[in-house]
């Protein structure tokens, strides 16, 4: 790919962004309002986020474990940070007296049925997420996509919608399928999503070169899932993304899809707001599959 300049090696991992005032980099001459809401989504005493991603039916449907969002998800709510889900879920199935908060998924167009999944638009409105008490917003960014501009466009639409109503925005790396997954890849597309004005971004966790991504991105990153792994390899990702400068973690499939999804998600906390080590939070976890 066409490049201006070699990329750099100075990425200073070992020296933390400052943020005076407030505990988020990035975040910290931000409006109040929009603030109140990051720290709504992270914890102010840790610094970090265990998301629940269940927004996979905006193009998957019913996939496994979201057949019934009532029977798999809503008794889970206590156990996160926040939800990350679509507005017709979240109307028609999370209980209106529930605390937690909301990320809302924002983007939306073709279906698994379709071979090109990066021709989305905005898919809903910056009014009705504020009329939803939503604490953030969520929408795909097809970095080298074939609508790799459109996507960019969609996302500082609503960067601009959001700075209009105090509302922050994770903007998502989304990989094709035909892309190589490394530390280049998603330094370019984190970087490109922090600049472009997104408040914080999911991606996915590489072996190699994890704290460059997050130690070049200067805004919090939160860590991406992805598909269903044995517990103790999830934990152990986990795990290393926060010790490797992640803000926390959006994870789905690998607690929803879970022989004990209670005990994944408590395990799952443990490890990213306590520092629990893999091993003794997959220990926790076995107790607590054990106890249900």
């Amino acid at each position: 790919m066409p490049e201006a300049d070699a990329e750099g090696a100075r990425f200073y991992a070992d020296q933390p962004q400052t943020a005076p005032g407030f505990f988020l980099k990035g975040s910290h001459q931000l409006d109040w309002g929009m603030k109140n809401r990051l720290a709504r989504v992270f914890s102010p005493a840790s610094g970090r986020t265990v998301m629940l991603a269940v927004d996979h039916g905006y193009f998957q449907g019913p996939t496994t474990g979201l057949e019934r969002i009532d029977l798999s998800i809503v008794p889970l709510l206590p156990f996160c940070d926040a939800l990350f889900c679509t507005r017709g879920i979240l109307r028609s199935v999370v209980p209106a007296e529930s605390q937690k908060p909301m990320v809302l998924r924002a983007s939306g167009g073709p279906s698994i049925l379709r071979e090109e999944l990066s021709d989305e638009q905005i898919a809903m409105d910056m009014e009705d997420a504020v009329r939803l008490n939503a604490a953030g917003v969520g929408i795909q960014v097809f970095i080298g996509g074939d609508h790799e501009t459109r996507s960019i466009h969609n996302m500082t639409k609503l960067v601009d919608a959001g700075l209009r109503y105090g509302m922050p925005v994770m903007g998502v790396t989304a990989v094709g399928k035909n892309m190589v997954r490394d530390a280049k890849y998603f330094r370019l597309a984190c970087r490109i999503i922090a600049e472009l004005g997104a408040q914080y971004v999911k991606t996915y966790y590489v072996d190699d070169g994890f704290e460059t991504v997050t130690a070049s991105c200067p805004v919090p990153i939160v860590m991406a899932g992805g598909k269903k792994l044995p517990e103790l390899e999830a934990l152990t990702m986990a795990y290393n993304a926060v010790q490797q400068g992640a803000a926390g973690v959006d994870m789905g499939r690998n607690i929803f899809q879970s022989d004990a999804p209670y005990a994944m998600i408590s395990a799952v906390h443990a490890v990213v707001h306590e520092n629990l080590k893999p091993a003794d939070g997959f220990e926790l976890f076995k107790v607590l599959k054990a106890k249900k």
